[in-house]
């Protein structure tokens, strides 16, 4: 994230706004998941996920304490929810909500390309 300007508010605060191209510095080595946070306050957190075909380890489910939102900006994904025997396929522009303690795995990510997830956790 690079700070585009700085600013004088109207009581005299200085103040940086941000800004940040969620498609821009992705390494070209991906051997693990890039996950970067953009943005986080106590209650709250963004973060951006780039994945190139990876995939939750065998045996592992994600069981957290937050509520998820998640959006596929990019790239395609599978989706297993723990109980569920379908498999929810994602695409460009596809979210989901994850309730807390909803136990889920990525199946598989795009391997040809990469796929670019916004993920939005809160309590």
């Amino acid at each position: 994230m690079t700070p585009c300007r700085l600013c004088i508010t109207e009581r005299g605060v200085l103040m940086a706004e941000w800004m940040t191209n969620l498609f821009a510095d992705i390494p070209g080595d991906l051997r693990d998941e890039c996950i970067e946070t953009l943005l986080e306050t106590s209650g709250f957190r963004v973060e951006r996920i780039v994945s190139r075909g990876h995939r939750s380890p065998a045996g592992f489910w994600y069981d957290q304490d937050e509520k998820e939102w998640v959006a596929l900006l990019k790239g395609s994904a599978g989706l297993r929810f723990e109980g569920r025997e379908d498999l929810i396929i994602l695409h460009t522009g596809d979210s989901v909500h994850i309730d807390q303690r909803r136990r889920h795995r990525v199946e598989w990510t795009d391997a040809a390309q990469d796929t670019i997830w916004l993920a939005i956790y809160y309590r």
